[in-house]
């Protein structure tokens, strides 16, 4: 009994902080220095942007949502919470770690060493979070409801990060990275949401 309240509360917890820094990393895109669809995400949080400290407070409740969603899954499946939980850490090396203006990086631009380290924790979270899609996906032991919306998950963000990967190498910066990278993001905080939601009602 103690088992299934603690997950319910982590399950409604992570869904709550996905919310929430979802939303403060958003107003700070939108409002911030960015250059709208062509730039990444993470200028944002770049040092001197009024708007900082509302992305990495958005960052910073996104890796406690993933840890949170860890925290929620049931013990049978840990590859997928140890996935999540390397996320978490990740996704909170990434915003404790500012790029410098514009957020370059290889092989198109010169990048400084926290470019380095800011770009390449956010790739790793993101692909540890894609990854735990996955695993929930391959696992018997996950519920049908877990395993559907894994499923969604994989289909949609397996062929993004493909398409990410290659622009980024091919053309580089611009609008079509930009716009790949905002829909990957919300394909993955979309998963959490739902997987989130589903281990709650899974609890009741």
């Amino acid at each position: 009994m103690a088992e299934t309240t603690t997950a319910r509360v982590a399950a409604a917890s992570a869904a709550g902080c996905m919310l929430a820094g979802t939303v403060a990393v958003t107003v700070a895109v939108v409002a911030g220095p960015g250059s709208g669809l062509t730039g990444y995400v993470s200028e944002a949080g770049i040092a001197g942007s009024r708007y900082a400290p509302t992305y990495r407070i958005g960052v910073f409740a996104l890796a406690a949502a993933l840890l949170l969603l860890a925290t929620a899954l049931p013990p049978a499946l840990r590859a997928a919470a140890a996935l999540l939980g390397a996320g978490s850490v990740l996704t909170a090396l990434s915003g404790a770690v500012t790029c410098s203006a514009g957020c370059p990086l290889p092989p198109f631009e010169a990048a400084t060493v926290a470019d380095l380290v800011h770009g390449g924790a956010s790739i790793a979270a993101v692909a540890a979070v894609v990854f735990a899609m996955l695993a929930l996906l391959l696992s018997p032991a996950a519920h049908p409801p877990l395993r559907r919306i894994a499923g969604v998950g994989v289909a949609l963000a397996l062929p993004l990060a493909a398409a990410i990967a290659l622009a980024m190498l091919i053309v580089g910066r611009g609008g079509l990275v930009g716009g790949l990278e905002r829909l990957l993001l919300a394909v993955t905080a979309a998963w959490a949401l739902a997987t989130a939601t589903a281990l709650g009602l899974a609890q009741r």
